[in-house]
């Protein structure tokens, strides 16, 4: 079974800087697909970042400039350094990792917290 393990969210003042983690295990397959979403009290669960087994990368237009999403494939290890954080940057970030093989599926992380307060 995947598990998908975050780290690194906590408290920081607006202008800060944050670097989220989140490692795949559990498969002797590596993922296609690994995205961030965040979701805010009382509001729907939207896409942050993801990136391609390749490289490729797409952002949500709020973080563009700001936030950059890697991925180490030998580790099967997202990424989401974030800079100059807004309060409404606050929010639980969740990882997610699809797989094609051995079948399609979607794995979820638990979840991190992110608070962008002074």
């Amino acid at each position: 079974q995947v598990q998908l393990v975050e780290s690194g969210g906590g408290l920081v003042q607006p202008g800060g800087s944050l670097r989220l983690s989140c490692a795949a295990s559990g498969s002797i397959f590596s993922p296609k697909d690994m995205n961030w979403y965040r979701q805010a009290p009382g509001k729907q669960r939207d896409l942050v970042a993801g990136i391609t087994a390749g490289g490729s990368t797409n952002y949500a237009d709020s973080v563009k400039g700001r936030f950059t999403i890697s991925r180490d494939n030998a580790k099967n290890t997202v990424y989401l350094q974030m800079n100059s954080l807004k309060p409404e940057d606050t929010a639980v970030y969740y990882c997610n990792a699809y797989y094609r093989y051995p079948y399609t599926k979607t794995y979820w992380g638990q979840g991190t917290q992110v608070t962008v307060s002074s």
